[in-house]
């Protein structure tokens, strides 16, 4: 898997626009396994969020639901992926009714690929996390588009705006 090498020397390298995206095969929601190389050939927006069922998370991938109907007419495939495993994963989807694959990065390979797990800072205690990070992957399979440490509101929105741009 793309990522491998940094990921087991400890080394992270950010991800950019311009970039090959890294490639990855993950089990997700609903019995399916996303992977990259399947989805060449059409635009992909990759989501990264710190867990599944928790407020800024929540709206986040309701945001993304919504504009789904939107998202999907311009021939967009939707992937949150977090380190929550695909039980927690399946809960969070019903609950909320998400039908866009989240998966399961529960070695953290694809967020360290990525680039976002990363040292954060919470109450002055600092801690390896998933920062809350947005792809746009066009069609070629190039980084078109990097939101990183994502404000939820209205973000669906600016991702939906730039998924047009692509077109």
């Amino acid at each position: 898997m793309a990522g491998r090498n940094a990921a087991e020397s400890g080394t992270h390298h950010s991800v950019g626009a311009g970039d090959p995206a890294p490639e990855f095969t993950l089990s997700a929601t609903g019995g399916r396994t996303v992977s990259l190389a399947v989805l060449r050939g059409r635009p992909v927006v990759v989501y990264f969020y710190p867990k599944a069922d928790t407020p800024g998370c929540t709206r986040e991938a309701c945001g993304f639901q919504e504009a789904l109907g939107q998202l999907g007419g311009v021939g967009l495939t939707v992937i949150g992926i977090s380190r929550d495993g695909v039980p927690a994963l399946e809960r969070f989807a019903a609950k909320y009714g998400l039908h866009f694959p989240l998966a399961s990065d529960a070695d953290i390979a694809v967020a360290k690929a990525y680039g976002v797990w990363v040292e954060k800072t919470m109450y002055g205690r600092t801690s390896m996390g998933l920062e809350r990070s947005t792809f746009l992957i066009d069609p070629a399979g190039r980084i078109a588009r990097v939101w990183r440490k994502v404000k939820v509101d209205g973000h669906a929105a600016a991702v939906l705006e730039a998924v047009r741009a692509l077109s």
